[in-house]
C-alpha cells in the first residue's frame, strides 16, 4: 500500500471559511454578487491599498487589465518569459503580440536590462510597447525599483502579475500595489485559495468600476438587458468569496508556515553544497509560496530526484518551462540571455504546503537524502 500523497501545494482550509460558506447558503447569496464579494474586495484593499474587483481567475484579471489599457490587435506587450502560460495567453485573446523578456539570475524575474533593450528596439521601429506584464515568480519580488524607473521613463504601464506573490513585500510595500493594474490568483494551489478565483486591482477606482462592469457581461443601466459593448462572465461567486474572506484572515499565518518550510529545507539539506536555494535580495520578503532549488551538478538531474520522490508518492515539479520554449509561442520574438533556460534545466519545486505535518517533512527529507547521498 502506498504512503499517503504529499502534494506540492495543497489547499489549507479553516473553520471560518466553512462558516462563511454556510452563511452564504443560509441567506441564499449564491450568485456572483453579495456581501462576501464586497467584503473580500474590502479585505484586499486593506491589504494592498488598491481598489479591487474579485473575479473567476487570475487569467481573467490579466485579460481585463489588457482591455482597460486598450491593448488591441498588433500592439506589442512585453511579458516575462519565465512564467505560466496564463500570464501570456490573454495577450493573444486581444490579438496583440507578446514579446518575451528573459530573467535575471538573482530573483529569476524579468531582467531590467533586457526590458530596456526591447523597449528601445521597438521604439526605434515606431512600435512603442503598449504594456509590460511583470511576474513575481514563486512569490519572489522582482527588482521593482529598476523596472519601475524604466517603465516610468518610457511611459509604459505595468500589469503586475502577483498571482504567486500575495503576502510578499518589496521594501515594506505589498506586492500587488506597484502596477497600473495588479492581479492575484486564488487557484487551489496558491498560498490562499477560493478553489478558483482571482482579483484585479488598481489605485484608480474608476478603472476598477469599469472592470466590474466588463466582468458582468457589460450590462448597461436599463430595466432590461442592454449591452453596448462586449463583456465577460468573470465575477467571483459570493460562496467562493466567503472562502476568500476566511483565508485572508490567516494569510500571514500561511506565509509564516511556508517560510518555515523553506528554512527547514535549507537546514536539512545544508550538507549538499550543490543545492542552491532561491534567495531573497536585500529589501525583498518572499511568501515562499514554493520552495525552489537548483541542482548545480552534472551527477544528478531534477528529473532523477523528482522520480525518486514520486516513488514514495511525493509530488515535486520542474520549474516553469519558459514561454519562449513553448510550441504555441515558437514564432514569438524573445530577448533571451539563457537564464531561464538554465533554471528550467536544473531547477525544481519541492512540496511546500502550509498544512504539511512533521511526518510529511521527515518523509521528504529522508527520501531526498537517500538519493543525494549517493551522488
Amino acid at each position: 500500500m502506498k504512503n499517503k500523497r504529499i502534494y506540492l501545494s495543497s489547499p489549507h482550509m479553516g473553520d471560518e471559511e466553512f462558516e462563511n460558506v454556510k452563511e452564504a447558503f443560509a441567506t441564499n447569496w449564491i450568485a456572483p454578487l453579495g456581501p462576501h464579494v464586497n467584503g473580500f474586495e474590502d479585505d484586499l484593499k486593506a491589504h494592498t491599498g488598491y481598489e479591487a474587483a474579485v473575479l473567476s481567475s487570475g487569467t481573467s484579471a490579466i485579460h481585463l487589465s489588457l482591455r482597460l489599457l486598450e491593448v488591441k490587435q498588433g500592439d506589442i506587450v512585453l511579458v516575462s518569459s519565465f512564467t505560466f502560460c496564463a500570464t501570456v495567453n490573454p495577450v493573444v485573446y486581444e490579438k496583440a503580440t507578446p514579446v518575451f523578456i528573459d530573467s535575471e539570475p538573482n530573483t529569476w524575474n524579468m531582467s531590467p536590462e533586457l526590458l530596456e533593450k526591447a523597449i528601445k528596439d521597438y521604439i526605434a521601429q515606431g512600435k512603442k510597447p503598449k504594456a509590460i506584464i511583470l511576474v513575481h515568480l514563486y512569490g519572489m519580488p522582482s527588482k521593482m525599483e529598476e523596472i519601475l524607473a524604466i517603465a516610468n521613463h518610457y511611459d509604459i504601464p505595468i500589469i503586475e502579475d502577483a498571482a504567486e506573490a500575495l503576502g510578499s513585500t518589496y521594501k515594506g510595500q505589498q506586492m500587488g500595489s506597484f502596477g497600473e493594474f495588479s492581479i492575484f490568483s486564488f487557484n487551489g494551489n496558491k498560498i490562499i485559495t477560493t478553489s478558483g478565483g482571482g482579483a484585479i486591482l488598481s489605485k484608480n477606482i474608476e478603472l476598477i468600476q469599469k472592470a466590474k462592469f466588463l466582468a458582468t457581461q457589460a450590462r448597461d443601466e436599463a430595466p432590461y438587458y442592454l449591452h453596448s459593448q462586449i463583456g465577460y462572465n468573470y465575477r467571483l461567486s459570493n460562496v467562493l468569496a466567503g472562502i476568500g474572506r476566511g483565508q485572508m484572515k490567516v494569510l500571514q499565518d500561511r506565509v509564516d508556515a511556508r517560510r518555515s518550510v523553506f528554512n527547514l529545507y535549507k537546514k536539512e539539506l545544508s550538507e549538499f553544497d550543490f543545492i542552491h536555494f532561491h534567495t531573497e535580495m536585500e529589501g525583498m520578503y518572499s511568501n515562499r509560496w514554493l520552495t525552489c532549488i537548483t541542482l548545480e551538478t552534472n551527477k544528478i538531474s531534477y528529473e532523477d530526484l523528482r522520480l525518486h520522490l514520486e516513488e514514495d508518492n511525493i509530488e515535486a515539479r520542474p520549474l516553469w518551462k519558459p514561454m519562449h520554449q513553448q510550441p504555441v509561442y515558437k514564432d514569438a520574438k524573445s530577448y533571451i540571455n539563457g537564464v531561464s533556460d538554465s533554471l528550467f534545466n536544473k531547477g525544481m519545486c519541492l512540496p511546500s504546503g502550509s498544512n504539511m505535518s512533521e511526518d510529511d517533512t521527515d518523509r521528504i527529507f529522508s527520501k531526498i537524502k537517500q538519493k543525494l547521498r549517493k551522488v
